[in-house]
């Protein structure tokens, strides 16, 4: 049996216009910004309500929450052909998440809180990552339970929290994971809904947050050979330490097979330094950065080694002066107060997010292939280094991760975020091509 699913245009507009309406209270960059997720759960579950078992309808929802306002929501859509439950296998969208990276109203053209409708764009912050996805999955089971299809798999979806900052553990994925919740979907191929430009996205890099702490000695700028300039401890330090990351993860053969778009980085992103005046040598520094490095290389030896690299700076922290930055810059001095020296402390912040290579032989990546071809024409499948929470540990786990997204990526994050209205019934297509296709 054959299911065909419409997409109801303005049922779609209504959601993610109150979802979008949400955003600026979910936005996720902790301190500042701690998302308040059940706000958009609420409007999926008045959504939803007319169509749940508990008023006669097919789709047994759950709300679950660790922490309290922020929410997960499962989803699942039961009306089998005659398997027992412990026979069924499952078809599942999981990773759309319902928190969005911060915004800044004053550099955007629009109200990034309020959905913006022009033409077939819908601005707004979180409509390409990832309400957007979050609104057509909901119409998609809506549309389920409107049309009653018997089908020979449980279908099923997991809108996340806590996806854009993974700052504060124990709140989504991670939770729903150790909880079993998401167990019996390892019965069939899960499709990870947070990606972008229609086509198939097949690698995603490990990622790592570092601060490196870089420890010098104060002195007035006047008499800088009596001061240990941290400043410049920290700029030769991260480049010493990128240079030994690169000879060690040089570009991987497979990168190519799977298409990425470029190798692993290791880089800065952040700097600041102790308060003080210009006319100051800054006694401490500190640099933030991140390592993204394709699945092909083990994220926890990276680790290791880029900790090795620190700890033989510290037993010899002279190998950094080069001269370059003048015959007063050193990093071990000797004074009449005494001997001196630079030091660096490294830490990792958060959680580590491990990357992955989809199994392009699973009738997973076959089945969204063959939709994404039967619906556009072509399928072209891409790698990038962007990183998601938990895909890599729950390949491992025996589920079959599989990534896709209807968004843009050439707005994400960004200002004057949006996503195309005709991109999302693409998106929906692609997907009941792949519930007729396990259905044969």
């Amino acid at each position: 049996m054959e299911v065909e699913l419409d997409f109801d245009e303005a049922r779609y507009l209504k959601l993610l216009t109150n979802l979008i309406g949400e955003t600026e209270h979910l936005q996720n960059n902790p301190p500042n910004f701690i998302p308040e997720e059940d706000r958009a759960v609420k409007h999926v579950l008045d959504a939803l309500q007319p169509y749940t078992k508990e008023n006669g309808g097919l789709l047994k929802v759950e709300h679950v929450a660790y922490v309290d306002g922020r929410g997960n929501v499962i989803i699942e859509y039961d009306n089998s052909l005659g398997r027992s439950t412990n026979e069924q296998k499952t078809i599942s969208f999981i990773g759309s998440h319902l928190d969005v990276v911060p915004a800044d109203p004053n550099t955007w053209e629009r109200d990034p809180f309020k959905l913006t409708i022009e033409g077939d764009k819908l601005y707004g912050r979180g409509t390409t990552d990832c309400l957007g996805h979050v609104a057509m999955l909901t119409e998609m089971f809506i549309q389920l339970a409107e049309k009653k299809p018997k089908m020979k798999r449980k279908i099923a979806a997991v809108f996340i929290a806590a996806e854009e900052s993974n700052l504060i553990p124990g709140v989504g994925i991670d939770m729903l994971l150790k909880d079993g919740k998401l167990d019996h979907y390892k019965a069939g191929p899960v499709y990870w809904v947070d990606s972008s430009d229609v086509h198939p996205r097949i690698g995603s890099a490990s990622a790592a947050i570092w601060r490196l702490n870089c420890l010098g000695r104060l002195s007035h700028s006047g008499l800088p050979h009596k001061g240990i300039n941290s400043v410049e401890l920290a700029m030769d330090a991260v480049t010493h330490t990128q240079k030994r990351f690169y000879q060690d993860y040089p570009p991987h053969p497979s990168e190519a097979v799977y298409k990425f778009i470029c190798p692993s980085t290791m880089k800065p992103t952040q700097i600041k330094s102790a308060e003080g005046s210009v006319n100051q040598i800054p006694p401490q520094a500190e640099v933030q950065g991140d390592i993204r490095l394709t699945p092909f290389y083990s994220i926890t030896e990276c680790l290791e080694r880029v900790k090795g690299y620190v700890a033989e700076l510290n037993k010899d922290i002279n190998v950094l002066v080069s001269g370059d930055r003048g015959p007063c810059s050193k990093y071990e001095i000797s004074t009449s107060e005494g001997d001196f020296k630079g030091e660096l402390e490294i830490f990792w912040e958060g959680e580590i997010y491990k990357g992955i290579a989809c199994d392009l032989d699973s009738d997973g990546h076959k089945a969204l292939d063959e939709a994404t071809k039967a619906v556009i024409g072509s399928s072209e499948p891409f790698s990038s280094n962007g990183s998601l929470p938990l895909v890599g540990e729950m390949q491992e786990a025996g589920f079959d991760i599989q990534m896709c997204g209807y968004g843009h990526s050439s707005v994400y994050h960004g200002d004057n975020e949006y996503c195309s209205l005709s991109y999302m019934k693409v998106g929906l297509k692609i997907f009941n091509h792949i519930l007729n296709r396990f259905n044969q």
